[in-house]
């Protein structure tokens, strides 16, 4: 399937947390992948033309998908230089996870005392729907459930400033997020990282929702170094 079929069938067929992706969206993970994979070296140069015969899509979605790939920290965009493939320094990278995790956990918090009835029963119908999953050979499908699980929390805080804040974050941090559920074993572990923020959710224990989320996005952190490791 071609990246625009994909696009086009992302958007058309949406699924239990598959949002609709834009052409833009594809392209940005294809890329992404390729970088943090090691496919495209650091310092290799992204040529817009080049990208756009090579996807068989026109320049318009290229240039976005760069310019988003630019707030990852994945790639550099120099003023009348082009852009260059960048990947953000260890320091950099835990200051992100960092910053990732103090919001996840007091998302996380604030739903455990905030979300309806509701709400709570599509977190768990989501957390099931990434149990389904878990022994599955479909990572990004799963990184697609996983996207949905944490937006739900995010949505149960009843804080709009702070989700808007965490999914900005959760963006610049999403390419990495997304690499280490490649490793032997982390879809099961995901899961039961998730599942402990779940009960405590579902308990209204605030205290226990954020360490559970804390822990888990500090695992996550820990799954990429590994995953970064191999490449």
């Amino acid at each position: 399937m071609t990246l625009v079929e994909r696009a086009r069938a992302a958007s058309a067929t949406p699924s239990v947390g598959r949002g609709r992706r834009t052409l833009a969206d594809e392209l940005r993970l294809a890329l992404a992948d390729d970088i943090v994979r090691g496919l495209i070296a650091p310092g290799a140069g992204l040529d817009e033309t080049e990208l756009a015969r090579r996807f068989g899509v026109s320049r318009t979605p290229v240039r976005e998908a760069i310019r988003q790939l630019d707030a990852s920290g994945l790639v550099e965009v120099r003023p009348h230089r082009g852009a260059v493939v960048a990947r953000p320094s260890e320091e950099r990278l835990i200051d992100m996870f960092e910053a990732m995790a103090e919001l996840e956990a007091l998302c996380a918090g604030l739903a455990a005392e905030r979300m309806t009835a509701i709400e709570r029963g599509a977190l768990e119908a989501v957390h099931e729907g990434l149990r389904a999953l878990v022994h599955g050979s479909d990572p990004q499908h799963y990184h697609e459930v996983n996207e949905a699980f944490h937006a739900t929390i995010y949505a149960g805080a009843h804080n709009s400033y702070l989700a808007e804040m965490t999914h900005a974050t959760r963006k610049r941090v999403q390419p990495f997020r997304r690499a280490q559920f490649r490793n032997l074993g982390r879809l099961a572990k995901s899961h039961l990282e998730h599942d402990r923020v779940v009960v405590a959710i579902l308990r209204g224990d605030r205290a226990g929702a954020a360490a559970a989320m804390r822990l888990h996005i500090v695992k996550v952190r820990e799954e990429y170094e590994a995953y970064a490791e191999t490449v």
